[in-house]
Order: C-alpha cells, then sequence, then structure tokens
C-alpha cells in the first residue's frame, strides 16, 4: 500500500464555555451562543478534513489509479456532508451514480467512498436520537476500488438493543456513563489480492 490515513474529525457535538461549577455545558444560553459554537465546529471540522485531503493528495500523487491509498475513520458526518465530500476529490465517478465504472481524468485524484457498497440495513455506524447515521466511512484509490470485495459493519452483539448493540446517543456525553466502550460500529472491507 502506498498510504493509510486514518482521521477522526471535530464532532458535531457542541461543548460551551464553563458555567458556574466549572464545568463544560452541553446546553447553550441561547440560540446566539448555540449557532456560533457550531459554526466554530463546523469551521474546524472542514479544516481537518481539507488537511487530511491535502495530504491524500500528496500520497496519490495523480497516479491514483496505480497508488493504492486508504483514507479510514470517524469523519462525524454523512457521506452527502460537505466536510466529506472535501474529501474525495474531484466530482465526476462516486458509487452509485452513472458515471461510476466511466474512467476520466479525475481518476488520478480521486478517491471513493465504499458506503454505498454496505448493505442497506448496515449502512449506520452510530445512532443519535433513535436514527442511524453513517458518520465513519473507508475512502480509496481508484488502484484499490476493484480489490475491494465486500464492505460491512461491525457491532456489538446485544440483542437486547434496538439498534443492533449500539447505543442511541444524544447531545449530552454523560448519557453515556453505562453505554459501551464505543458508540461506533466498526467499518470495514476485505481487499481481494
Amino acid at each position: 500500500m502506498h498510504g493509510l490515513i486514518v482521521a477522526h474529525l471535530k464532532s458535531k457535538l457542541l461543548s460551551f464555555p464553563p458555567g458556574p461549577t466549572g464545568r463544560p455545558r452541553f446546553q447553550p444560553r441561547d440560540e446566539g451562543e448555540r449557532a456560533r459554537v457550531a459554526a466554530y465546529a463546523l469551521y474546524r471540522r472542514t479544516a481537518e478534513a481539507v488537511t487530511v485531503g491535502a495530504l491524500a493528495d500528496e500520497l496519490l500523487a495523480g497516479q491514483g489509479e496505480t497508488r493504492q491509498v486508504m483514507v479510514m475513520g470517524d469523519f462525524n458526518d454523512e457521506p452527502e456532508a460537505a466536510t466529506t465530500q472535501i474529501l474525495l476529490g474531484p466530482p465526476g465517478s462516486e458509487l452509485g451514480t452513472p458515471g461510476a465504472d466511466q474512467p476520466d481524468r479525475g481518476d488520478k485524484a480521486r478517491l471513493w467512498n465504499l458506503a454505498p457498497r454496505i448493505p442497506a440495513a448496515e449502512r449506520f455506524s452510530r445512532v443519535f436520537h433513535g436514527r442511524g447515521e453513517l458518520i465513519d466511512h473507508l475512502l480509496v484509490s481508484h488502484a484499490l476500488l476493484a480489490r475491494a470485495l465486500e464492505v460491512h459493519t461491525l457491532r456489538p452483539t446485544d440483542p437486547a438493543s434496538s439498534h443492533d448493540g449500539l447505543p442511541s446517543m444524544t447531545e449530552d456525553p454523560t448519557s453515556r456513563r453505562d453505554a459501551p466502550a464505543s458508540d461506533h460500529a466498526m467499518v470495514f472491507t476485505w481487499l481481494s489480492p
């Protein structure tokens, strides 16, 4: 492999300046404070995505058809989010679109998100307020695209859970005290030789 990048971008969880107790707050004083802190979190996640994208571009070196590059991790946003899209490089042949199998000039610099290859019933890596979200991703260069045979998510086994073993998260991280070690499913693929 020519390069593997593991990233953990800024969470969408908002934490506000400490209150009178000195502890961080997870509820804003007003909508203005919530909007400002949400913008800061988005700016930070965007800057991190741009930085990771620059490193991926350096590893690809315009040779994505032969260089094996993978970017993986917790992007803290869904596949269609701007911060996730930044990491894909030039648009034009995303998986699940008519151009996916049409080679073009962007293949040398593009990464493909393997999310569309995850079976629909598994296509979430976290549960937020009872709704599944896919915020963990595997992006691969053209050289690895055909080698990624199957893509899946792996969650803890808990038959009593309504979300395949994942806890349903809220904006308050203190609500996770009794949750398993991770509130994310692992996204993985097998690469053929």
